[in-house]
């Protein structure tokens, strides 16, 4: 897929980047050759590949689901400013 000018200019716009007028066609260039890499990746048969998201094999730890009180509300509320009835006060801020 080959870019034009006008094309990185509205990619930089969007971006939010500022990029000289001398400097477009060169960066449309380039844009283009990586467009072309993705491109040619599309081609690769990933048939049958399973999906990574290590290149290490390794199980995540867990542990078990279940619900509990925590039983440290004292802990907590030890960082409030002032707590109220075993709970956070905030400022009010709406009117």
């Amino acid at each position: 897929m080959a870019l034009d000018a006008s094309t990185v200019q509205n990619i930089a716009h969007l971006a939010r980047i500022k990029v000289a007028e001398d400097q477009l066609e060169a960066l449309a260039g380039e844009l283009s050759n990586i467009l072309g890499w993705v491109e040619q990746l599309a081609e690769v048969d990933t048939e049958g590949v399973a999906p990574m998201t290590s290149v290490v094999e390794l199980t995540m730890p867990s542990r078990s689901d279940q619900v509990t009180d925590g039983d440290c509300r004292d802990r907590v509320l030890a960082n409030a400013a002032e707590p109220v009835d075993g709970f956070f006060a905030v400022p009010k801020v709406v009117e």
